[in-house]
């Protein structure tokens, strides 16, 4: 392999590299850790909104809510690969079973939380965190909950399909991990 000059600037460090966020990289998945992202965050999403979907339809009830919890690094940026993907599997059903309940008056949308301080996001990092979200502040689960509550409520009777970041702002700019 040529060496290049020695006057040859350095490789910038990519973004994902400088990031407060650590985390497995590609290299660092293994089947068994890949596997249970996707049982938890993919597979068991899917067979509870079938479970749902099949009681309310043999019901009748014509009136139905489902609100999955993604996050806002599913569409896929460097580290924790697996997680992500499996979020954004989540994504994708959640969608297509939006598109197939609708005629059972089952609506389905996403949440989409940033970084929530549920009590594992260490002070370090969170003062990181906070310097990527305009709002300046890292996100409470009552955030959250208050999505998750306008999508369950009957003024999101027409809302289906959706995708609802709510994260501050955090992520918002194009290609910002």
């Amino acid at each position: 392999m040529p060496t290049p000059p020695a006057d040859t600037p350095a490789w910038p460090s990519p973004p994902w590299a400088r990031t407060a966020i650590p985390g497995p990289t590609l290299s660092t998945i293994n089947a068994a850790s890949h596997d249970r992202h996707f049982a938890v965050n993919s597979r068991a999403v899917a067979i509870l909104m079938s479970k749902f979907a099949s009681h309310i339809i043999e019901r009748q009830v014509k009136w139905g809510r489902i609100i999955n919890i993604s996050a806002d690094c599913a569409w896929g940026c460097p580290k924790e690969i697996s997680y992500r993907a499996s979020k954004y599997a989540l994504e994708s059903y959640s969608r297509s079973a939006a598109a197939e309940l609708g005629l059972y008056g089952i609506t389905v949308n996403i949440v989409s939380p940033g970084p929530v301080q549920s009590g594992y996001i260490a002070a370090d990092l969170e003062r990181a965190l906070i310097t990527e979200i305009p709002l300046r502040r890292i996100g409470l689960p009552k955030d959250i909950a208050n999505a998750v509550v306008f999508f369950a409520s009957q003024q999101a009777g027409w809302i289906t399909g959706q995708l609802l970041f709510v994260h501050g702002g955090h992520r918002m700019a194009l290609g910002q991990l």
